[in-house]
């Protein structure tokens, strides 16, 4: 089984792509472990695999992407979510619904991705917004809160925040909001790049080298990294605006505190 091609992580601004059908499934088949991927599924809904993909699968803490691929003869299938499969490395999983039951696809079938590219807007608002808020956190409280570091973050706009490492006390909340506005304001470009082990060697961030391994990368293969250029650089394989600015107003919310961990939240308008 080939990998799914990314294509949103190397041109995050095609919303619609022409790409071939390699497999179609029914939910009612689909693997154990794939179908508890998608737990609002009913004997209707189908699996449909392509050979590259503009869907940006849930993950990473950012939410699926959503949208309709059409093939020939008007065959029609809603994408509801998209994942990443549990079975084969590296397989990205279109779940939906065909529109007419009795019209499906069937492999070898050029088809035509479009995403909903409001929706693709605002979580990549959201996702930057995630980083600006982390990089904003780091530079300011790295030295000033013991055993500090950045542990997750989720960017799905109803339960958007960052996680930390350390206790962050609620004293810090205009500090940090007065960073993150800084950064918003500066309007820092977001940029991607490709970095092996001793790119980030070099730049001095060998606390953040992925373990490839568990990634299922090959040797050869460079890491995917958002760098936004005068804050901080990220390994992430999400979707992004094009600069801190385009992020809008970031709102810091809340600072909650539980077993030695910080959760920072936010929200866009």
């Amino acid at each position: 089984m080939h990998r799914t091609y990314l294509t949103f992580q190397h041109n995050a601004k095609l919303h619609t792509l022409q790409t071939v059908i390699t497999a179609v499934r029914s939910i009612a088949v689909l693997e154990e472990a794939n179908r508890g991927l998608f737990k609002q599924s009913n004997d209707d809904d189908h699996v449909v695999v392509t050979e590259q993909t503009i869907f940006h699968p849930q993950g990473g803490g950012q939410p699926s992407d959503v949208g309709v691929i059409k093939g020939p003869d008007g065959a029609s299938f809603d994408v509801s979510m998209a994942r990443m499969s549990a079975i084969n490395e590296g397989e990205v999983l279109h779940f939906g619904r065909f529109a007419n039951p009795s019209s499906i696809f069937k492999s070898g079938d050029t088809v035509t991705q479009t995403i909903d590219s409001e929706r693709r807007n605002l979580y990549s608002r959201y996702h930057t917004a995630g980083h600006v808020l982390g990089s904003a956190v780091r530079h300011l409280l790295e030295k000033e809160i013991a055993n500090f570091d950045e542990l997750k973050a989720s960017h799905f706009p109803e339960s958007a925040a960052c996680e930390f490492q350390g206790l962050i006390e609620g004293k810090w909340k205009d500090a940090i909001q007065a960073r993150v506005d800084d950064y918003i304001s500066k309007d820092m470009p977001v940029e991607i790049d490709w970095w092996d082990e001793g790119d980030f060697k070099v730049n001095g961030l060998e606390r953040l080298i992925p373990d490839r391994k568990a990634m299922g990368m090959a040797d050869d293969e460079k890491f995917r990294v958002v760098k936004i250029i005068g804050a901080e650089v990220y390994p992430c394989g999400g979707t992004h605006v094009d600069s801190t600015e385009l992020c809008g107003k970031t709102n810091v919310k809340k600072i909650s505190r539980a077993k030695g961990t910080s959760r920072v939240s936010y929200v866009l308008p």
